[in-house]
């Protein structure tokens, strides 16, 4: 089973959607996807003990007996004329994602329950959805990685689209163009590689494990007028524009507020949680281990984008009067930790920005729930009018602090981790640690103005999350909210295991995520350094 276990894992929810359909009634469509949930989860699990824990020390394929990090590897011929194969396997960098995937959509599919209309719609989209986000996470073919990539655009435009707020045809709309204008930056390099790949390989290929090595890349540089020259670095900025506007970074944001206020609570939980987090992955593994040369020479742009969507996301989260934009405007700030630690090339600054985008996902989807539990009673997000909740709803408060401290980067929390070990990073950098340096692309002085700079971030997050408290929750209790029922046990079961792994990660962080990433980031920095 272990051989096909991915394959399973992928298409699982998709094939959940046939019961679905036949499905007679609003509680059995209701049944069936938590259930097809439960089990897709289930099968995730299963991977910690098919996962190779003492895997190889070089970014490659374990199967080929060469101690590679990536396993579980399976691979058919899908479009002969193209060599493009059904390929897909894990690694230090996919694990986390995948049970991250699997996790969040089984709370959200727990969130959905109360969904009023064209029930069995919904939920068909949201499994497709999930699929979608796996296939992703799992494909090492460049082809195939598009393909579950744009996949996974067209649920979410609908999930949006109809079962939205009151403009969620523009925000749908929006969030879809932005996100195919990037996939376009994708399908041209896509393209580009193909065919340079088949002056060295007969036939060409799209195996992204293969284009990465040392051994392609020497025999690329002549064709491309090497690797740090136009044309990588063109193919550098067109990967990184279509996963920076998935991320979102500054300037490529304003999509995300539009469709989070928009969006239902259990579609933004995914949308902040899963989505945003295909961009990161993206950086990690298309960006850099394809042009990693551009990626050195161009770093100091992509340092300046993640510093700013930092600063500029936390000013604009304190700005907000709005509770659900607040947490939304938040996501870019915490998200430009992700791209900061990509640019700083340290192993601490991408373990920080792999940790960060694990904790993110526990925290933002914990922060949209709890905006989306008040909603339900109140009919509004106005932080104006809100006070005086932890008298009214005590439980409800309690989640509601861990969720927001943990957002805020408290330590003891999953927030704290991976700020300090991206700002670890940068500050490291700066002293050699970096390739930047020993390669001369840097500046000590460019990269400490960077590094402090994007410390204001941490302090300006705790200062709008804790004025955000002292709104919602503190000060005279009002009138019109003294009568509101505190959380149900549906909303207990989604907040409590989110609250234990936001505590869980920020206690035990190596347990339980550094042992199955470090190595491969490590294998990863081998690869960087032997294409220098």
């Amino acid at each position: 089973m272990g051989h096909y276990l991915l394959t399973i894992l992928i298409f699982l929810p998709a094939i959940g959607v046939i019961p679905l359909l036949l499905a007679r009634n609003r509680d059995s469509v209701r049944w069936t996807a938590l259930v097809t949930t439960i089990v897709t989860f289930a099968v995730s699990l299963l991977l910690f003990f098919t996962f190779d824990w003492h895997m190889g020390s070089h970014y490659g394929y374990a199967e080929d007996g060469s101690g590679g990090t990536v396993q579980m590897v399976q691979r058919v011929d899908w479009i002969k004329s193209l060599n493009v194969q059904y390929l897909v396997g894990i690694d230090g960098l996919s694990f986390p994602l995948v049970i991250l995937s699997t996790f969040i959509c089984l709370l959200a599919c727990i969130a959905s329950w109360n969904i009023p209309k064209m029930t069995k719609g919904y939920f068909a989209l949201f499994l497709l959805l999930e699929t979608g986000i796996l296939g992703v996470f799992l494909s090492l073919d460049f082809f195939l990685f598009y393909v579950f990539f744009e996949v996974s655009l067209l649920p979410m435009y609908f999930l949006i689209g109809i079962w939205g707020g009151p403009r969620k045809e523009y925000a749908a709309i929006k969030f879809f163009l932005y996100t195919l204008v990037g996939s376009i930056g994708l399908l041209i390099v896509l393209i580009g590689t193909y065919l340079y790949s088949k002056q060295i390989i007969p036939g060409g290929t799209f195996d992204l494990v293969k284009l990465a090595q040392p051994e392609f890349q020497a025999k690329l540089a002549p064709l491309i007028g090497g690797m740090a020259g136009t044309v990588a670095k063109t193919f550098f900025l067109l990967l990184m524009l279509g996963f920076l506007i998935k991320v979102p970074a500054v300037p490529f944001h304003t999509w995300l507020p539009d469709a989070h206020v928009e969006a239902p609570t259990p579609i933004s939980m995914i949308l902040a949680a899963i989505l945003l987090k295909m961009g990161g992955y993206g950086i990690f593994r298309v960006a850099y281990p394809l042009f990693p040369e551009a990626g050195k020479h161009l770093w100091l742009i992509i340092a300046v984008i993640g510093v700013v969507s930092i600063i500029y996301g936390a000013l604009c989260a304190m700005a907000q009067t709005d509770f659900k934009k607040l947490v939304a405007y938040s996501s870019v700030s915490h998200m430009g930790f992700v791209t900061l630690g990509a640019a700083m090339m340290t192993e601490a600054s991408v373990n920080g920005a792999q940790f960060m985008m694990i904790a993110h996902g526990i925290t933002s989807a914990a922060m949209f729930f709890v905006v989306g539990v008040i909603y339900d009673r109140a009919h509004h997000r106005e932080l104006s009018r809100f006070g005086g909740l932890a008298n009214t709803m005590p439980v409800y408060t309690g989640f509601s602090t861990v969720a927001c401290f943990a957002n805020l980067g408290l330590p003891g929390l999953c927030g704290f981790v991976g700020e300090v070990m991206v700002l670890l990073g940068a500050f490291g950098a700066a002293k050699g640690d970096s390739i930047l340096i020993a390669g001369g692309f840097a500046t000590r002085t460019q990269i400490y103005t960077l590094a402090i700079i994007s410390c204001f971030g941490v302090v300006l997050t705790a200062g709008y999350m804790l004025w955000t408290i002292q709104r919602v929750f503190f000060g005279p209790e009002k009138s019109e909210y003294k009568d509101f029922p505190e959380v149900s046990s549906r909303e207990i079961t989604v907040l409590t295991p989110l609250t234990i792994m936001a505590i869980l990660l920020g206690v035990l962080p190596a347990f339980f995520f550094f042992a199955f990433s470090e190595q491969t980031v490590s294998a990863m920095f081998k690869l960087l350094r032997a294409v220098a």
